[in-house]
């Protein structure tokens, strides 16, 4: 098999492709509990159909937890392989975020519609485009793949993929594989492909400062007493120090990002304010990847319409703690905690618990299956490949790597800066998709021995 005649094979199918993953976009699988699940469902059985197509045997599966939580439906789907050949699994998730205020989006989310090269609408980069890289990079492939390939499309990524867990006992002989391609991450920027070798985790805590045992009147007691919301705000302000960066004692943090991530393209892609200073020192892809963020997420505090002349006596705040590749979530969250308590000003009383742990992933280093991948990306793009870190968070990539050891994980995804993914217009660049397919394609047909 020639490269040149797989890139041919991807482009005539990129029609058919594109239908595929328009018909999945049409379908509102939002997985959070507030919405229609029998949608996710729908997205699912879609998903079962097209590995079907492939020559897949195909189970749609929900698992239930220990704790009773019943999971959304995920598509398991194998084709054996012939002897003597690796096996891959292949994972990405149907799933989808909720669409948000309406008035924001330009076109109806669940329209997929196509502006200046770009398809706009809910979920067209995250994940919908993971799920329909690996159907069209099998179809490209076709009869000519030896490899054992197992297919694992989840359908409930967006609310923290609670079964995952549990999903991968269940199913552990079914998903064990030498490869696993997890398609849900992005690249570097367009034009300029990427495998994503670290992820900080994620920690949320609930931190509650209490002053009183009930309200009163601010004009009767206020002076002496301070209320619990300017006493939470002293003790937020204690978590970073002047300069912007964190000065929670006990959290790791590194400078080793491989990219530089010039200042002004920040500003544009997050849309930063004239004047607004950027927070930390080191390199700007170093403090989005490889050193912990805490940002203020939520606040329960009386409302300004129902506000009345008292002093508040509990104030309670939820921080995000993304945590360093490396360290273990739960003891970053302590450090927090601990932070907290000691830092409570005017001797308040603080009080804080975990509300969640996410672990990080980084990347075990160079290998032939890693060498073999950017060879892809840089076959495909017809440009050099770069290692990219991602600030967000990716747990379940931590449970692969704790129950398949042996196995060799790629990161990528199609998406890019210009995606805005989770916010109102979402979309995906369609050359972008198209080199995605045909480096995916690469790689299995390069770990396949046939090209």
């Amino acid at each position: 098999m020639k490269f040149e005649d797989l890139a041919s094979r991807v482009d005539a199918q990129f029609k058919q492709t594109r239908s595929e993953l328009e018909a999945l976009v049409r379908i509102p699988s939002i997985s959070a509990d507030a919405f229609d699940q029998s949608q996710v469902r729908r997205s699912a059985e879609l998903v079962a159909e097209y590995a079907r197509d492939r020559g897949f045997t195909v189970d749609v599966k929900q698992v239930k937890a220990d704790n009773g939580t019943v999971g959304r439906p995920a598509v398991l789907a194998h084709r054996q392989g012939k002897p003597g050949k690796p096996s891959v699994l292949l994972y990405a998730h149907h799933d989808v975020q909720p669409e948000g205020d309406r008035s924001g989006w330009l076109s109806d989310p669940f329209e997929p519609e196509e502006r200046n090269g770009r398809l706009y609408g809910r979920g067209t980069g995250d994940d919908r485009a993971g799920v329909i890289t690996h159907m069209a990079a099998l179809r490209a492939l076709g009869d000519d793949l030896d490899l054992g390939v197992t297919l694992f499309i989840e359908g409930e990524e967006e609310v923290g993929s609670p079964t995952f867990r549990d999903f991968l006992n269940a199913y552990s002989d079914e998903l064990a594989s030498d490869v696993i391609v997890v398609a849900d991450s992005t690249n570097w920027k367009v034009g300029t492909p990427s495998l994503t070798t670290s992820l900080r985790g994620v920690c949320s805590v609930s931190v509650t400062v209490d002053v009183l045992d009930h309200a009163v009147h601010s004009g009767s007691f206020g002076g002496p007493v301070l209320d619990a919301v300017t006493l939470m705000s002293r003790l937020i302000a204690t978590l970073h120090n002047a300069d912007g960066s964190v000065a929670v004692a006990g959290l790791t943090a590194y400078d080793d990002a491989a990219v530089d991530y010039p200042e002004a393209d920040l500003r544009k892609d997050a849309g930063i304010l004239p004047g607004v200073e950027l927070a930390g020192t080191g390199s700007i892809t170093s403090r989005l990847w490889t050193k912990p963020a805490i940002a203020v997420i939520g606040m329960d505090v009386t409302s300004c319409a129902a506000s009345s002349n008292t002093i508040i006596p509990s104030c309670t705040a939820r921080l995000s703690l993304r945590v360093a590749p490396g360290q273990d979530p739960m003891e970053a969250a302590q450090a927090l905690i601990d932070h907290c308590v000691k830092h409570a000003p005017f001797g308040a009383c603080a009080t804080a618990r975990v509300l969640e742990a996410g672990p990080s992933f980084k990347a075990a280093g160079e290998s032939d299956t890693s060498r073999i991948a950017r060879w892809a990306l840089e076959k495909a793009w017809n440009a050099p490949s770069v290692d990219i870190g991602g600030g967000g968070s990716i747990p379940f990539i931590s449970d692969l790597a704790e129950k398949f050891p042996d196995a060799e994980i790629l990161v990528t995804g199609m998406e890019d800066p210009d995606t805005r993914a989770h916010s109102q217009n979402e979309s995906l660049d369609l050359r972008e998709f198209r080199n995605g397919i045909l480096a995916e394609a690469a790689l299995l047909a390069r770990l396949d021995g046939k090209l």
